[in-house]
């Protein structure tokens, strides 16, 4: 029995309220209306993002179903899509890519206007919403919100993948891993020879390393306050691996004398201001190029010595690795297909998806790298 133009009634998990457990839920998915897609959801990655949305360091509004990194088949389209069709395996976008912005039309950007990053709105781009639970509406999040059976996005929010990729890896191409991978090889333009410091060592972090290692980087310094995560760093192409609290200096000190001078390229991993200001000084004064990757906490400033920057510096923001998410989504799962680079360190536990709750704790407790949730 065909499930297309009708309501769809799955579990989800909900999130009522902030600093809450999630609540799995029954849910009724709305069908997608013109140039929308439903997606059943086949694995979903934990991710950091998604966290601060329940500490209230991301301020959404509730109740909300989170995720934005995952795979899954389409189950229906609404009138007007074209790019894919039910049966399709596919990765949602929280970036999307609708090829008329502004930015979708400049090959310098890739943040394009249709996003939900940075609004808060929590809807669809006709301002209303697909999930309904308990007779009252919720909330999506990103345009994406895959902590769910089924959800819906629009079609500029939604990339067609290969068929025989296995969803429970590439779901971290949908964030984390094309994020940190990007910061590197797109954003940043590391060269081969180059120096690099990447602060955090989560997910995210590691894919930084791994693009920096794909770049040809001579020397890669992974900093991290958890030395549990140098392992891994090293296993993934880090040279150094530092812990600040064994300093008694400031870590940007540390690295200058390391480096005799600063670093080429640093990248910060984590979304506090003090790294990300540490980040800064830590690169070479005159040509150094500092990344912020970490969602910064909203409604917080940095105050830093105009200086760092007078000097040459530069400061940049990445989204979404640099990448144009439609196009680059399935070119990044064919190059993971063809064995470029591997996804399997990354993640460190596959969880039953209504085991969310724990897979956090995973997270907030530094014991997981990637969790990722299969349905």
């Amino acid at each position: 029995m065909s499930t297309a133009g009708k309501v769809i009634k799955c579990k989800a998990a909900v999130l009522w309220e902030a600093n809450k457990p999630f609540s799995i839920e029954e849910v009724e998915v709305a069908p997608p209306k013109e140039h929308e897609v439903r997606i059943k959801i086949m694995a979903t990655g934990i991710c950091r993002s998604d966290d601060h949305v329940i500490s209230g360091a991301l301020v959404m509004p509730f109740p909300i179903i989170l995720g934005h990194e995952a795979a899954g088949v389409v189950e229906s389209v609404g009138q007007g899509v074209t790019s894919v069709k039910p049966g399709d395996k596919v990765i949602p976008l929280f970036v999307p890519q609708c090829g008329e912005c502004k930015t979708c039309l400049n090959t310098k950007g890739n943040l394009c206007s249709k996003t939900d990053l940075g609004t808060s709105a929590g809807r669809m781009p006709d301002g209303t919403t697909r999930f309904t639970c308990k007779g009252k509406e919720v909330y999506h999040f990103l345009g994406t919100s895959t902590f769910t059976e089924y959800t819906v996005v629009h079609e500029s929010a939604v990339a067609k993948i290969d068929p025989a990729a296995p969803p429970e890896k590439v779901c971290l191409i949908g964030c984390g891993f094309s994020t940190g991978y990007g910061a590197a090889l797109q954003t940043a333009k590391v060269e081969p020879g180059s120096t690099c410091a990447v602060f955090g060592l989560g997910g995210v972090g590691l894919s930084v390393v791994m693009g920096c290692k794909a770049a040809g980087a001579s020397r890669i310094i992974a900093v991290d306050i958890n030395k549990d995560k140098f392992a891994k760093a090293q296993q993934l192409g880090a040279t150094d691996c530092i812990n600040p609290r064994d300093f008694k200096k400031p870590i940007h000190e540390v690295l200058i004398e390391m480096t005799g001078g600063g670093v080429d390229y640093s990248f910060e991993v984590i979304g506090h201001k003090d790294t990300m200001t540490a980040a800064l000084a830590c690169c070479q004064c005159n040509y150094g190029v500092s990344v912020i990757v970490g969602v910064p906490p909203t409604a917080q400033n940095i105050t830093f010595d105009p200086m760092l920057l007078f000097t040459g510096r530069s400061w940049k923001g990445s989204v979404f690795g640099g990448w144009k998410s439609k196009d680059a989504v399935p070119k990044l799962v064919a190059d993971y297909m063809k064995k470029t680079f591997v996804l399997d360190p990354l993640i460190t536990h596959t969880l039953p998806w209504t085991k969310i709750n724990e897979g956090f704790d995973l997270l907030r407790t530094g014991k997981s790298i990637r969790s990722v949730l299969t349905f």
